[in-house]
């Protein structure tokens, strides 16, 4: 049975999962990422993947659901910066 802390917990799970699509949708359409930190991405990336095995050693979905998703999410932007900066690499040469 669920308690308040598991809604809480699935609550806050897919406000931060929702709150990478904007960003995720501006960076596919523009190819835009000069705003975004490359650091910042990797990181986060890496932390975020890190959060979704520690979720299914724990077999608890709302940790690593929301963590998988963030990850898709955050993959594409990250992706997409690492591919502007080979792409404005090329262009300089």
């Amino acid at each position: 049975m669920f308690e308040v802390g598991d809604y809480i917990g699935y609550v806050a799970a897919i406000l931060t999962t929702v709150s990478f699509v904007p960003q995720a949708y501006k960076t596919i359409k523009t190819k835009d990422t000069s705003g975004i930190s490359l650091w910042m991405y990797l990181l986060f990336t890496v932390g975020i993947l890190l959060w979704f095995t520690y979720g299914v050693s724990l077999n608890n979905p709302a940790i690593y659901l929301s963590n998988g998703v963030t990850a898709v999410f955050s993959s594409i932007i990250l992706i997409t910066k690492i591919a502007s900066g080979v792409k404005e690499k090329r262009s300089a040469r």
